[in-house]
């Protein structure tokens, strides 16, 4: 069993940066992703990364503006954010996909552990 502990949300204006972590407990490392849900909408994939952070993806949205890395000797991964918006509002969680390797997928399906999220909300 994995545990995912998310933390560094908080109220940040437009333009402003937050950093994210998401600590598992109970085993190594696995594929992490990032979603994040806003009220009405359906969950969202952000970013994920592999194992060993040699395969990284981002939605379209937030290339260039956020930063996915981990750090495995503390089984944690992070999720910098720079330049945020209104529209980036929302409950993030992080995700864990039990394969062995692979490609971080987009889908919610993928993964087999979430924790409890945290809200990132953006003022304008």
């Amino acid at each position: 069993q994995v545990q995912l502990v998310e933390s560094g949300g908080g109220l940040v204006q437009t333009g402003g940066s937050l950093r994210l972590s998401c600590t598992a407990s109970g085993r190594k490392n696995y594929i992490t992703g990032w979603f994040r849900q806003a009220p009405g909408k359906e969950r969202e994939f952000v970013a994920g990364v592999d194992q060993m952070g040699g395969s990284i993806r981002y939605a379209d949205s937030v290339e260039g503006r956020f930063t996915i890395s981990r750090d495995n000797a503390k089984n944690t991964v992070f999720l910098q954010m720079n330049g945020l918006k209104p529209e980036d509002t929302a409950v993030y969680y992080c995700a864990a996909d039990r394969r062995f390797a692979g490609v971080p997928a987009r889908e919610p399906f993928w993964y087999d552990w979430w924790g409890q999220g945290t809200q990132v909300t953006v003022s304008s």
